[in-house]
């Protein structure tokens, strides 16, 4: 079995196989930036600034344990699509929230 069959949408698309350095680099941002992504959508609270950066940071670490396995796993893939269920719920708490003030 080929190497190129087993990975993952992201870690095919960023060529992790040919370039693993580079590619392991823009797998590991598009984890972060999906992760940032689902916090704010769906559990960020207004909080102190040093309460934020202590948040950000730890994400940071998990994410790199995260995208070692988004190589194989589908990581991103889960992660864009609690993304886009967690917009949907936002966008349809805004919309009832709209109509319950009208």
């Amino acid at each position: 079995m080929d190497i190129q069959e087993r990975l993952s949408f992201f870690a095919a698309l960023y060529r992790v196989d040919e370039n693993p350095e580079a590619g392991m680099w823009y797998l590991y941002l598009t984890v972060f930036g999906l992760c940032i992504l689902v916090y704010q959508l769906g559990f960020a609270k207004k909080l102190p600034l040093l309460k934020n950066v202590v948040i950000y940071m730890v994400m940071a670490l998990g994410c790199t344990l995260l995208s070692f396995f988004a190589v194989f796993l589908p990581m991103g893939e889960a992660l864009v699509i609690a993304s886009l269920v967690l917009g949907i719920y936002r966008i349809r708490l805004h919309n009832s929230r709209k109509e319950e003030q009208a």
